[in-house]
């Protein structure tokens, strides 16, 4: 059985909770292991705070309000892909550099990277914006109701 969803949030900081509850929760629901959902909420919470602090349209002229935020369970995976309206990276594939453990910034991506099996960051094609997908094979608890077969 296949689960999906998407959000469409506004930059701000209480969207970045809510998004994270509801992977948790719907991980929980479908039975997948819970170390391996919270590895996937806190990847997602550092994807979502990326696109809270640098997803506005600053380029532009203006702000974009909102990101968005689309999950999919299918099968033995879970993608996760973010994206944001901002101008995007300055380089087409950002370098993952680890920062000093006592910054409180930068050090998102390079969380992602760790957490994840796969990660993948990018411009969006077009209008600009950043693209960060990430996904991860899933563990399931014993009788998950929606196991993978």
């Amino acid at each position: 059985m296949s689960i999906w969803w998407s959000l469409h949030l506004r930059r701000e900081a209480a969207s970045v909770p809510l998004a994270r509850r509801l992977l948790l929760g719907t991980m929980e629901t479908a039975g997948v292991d819970p170390d391996v959902s919270y590895d996937l909420s806190v990847a997602l919470s550092e994807a979502c705070a990326n696109a809270v602090e640098h997803g506005g349209d600053t380029g532009h002229g203006g702000t974009s309000e909102a990101y968005r935020v689309t999950a999919y369970l299918d099968g033995e995976k879970c993608r996760i892909e973010v994206a944001d309206s901002g101008p995007g990276f300055l380089r087409s594939a950002p370098a993952f550099r680890r920062a000093p453990s006592e910054a409180e910034h930068g050090r998102g991506l390079c969380l992602i990277q760790e957490l994840a099996d796969h990660v993948h960051i990018g411009n969006k094609p077009g209008r600009g914006g950043a693209v960060v997908s990430f996904d991860k094979i899933l563990k399931w608890k014993k009788d998950a109701p929606l196991m993978a077969v």
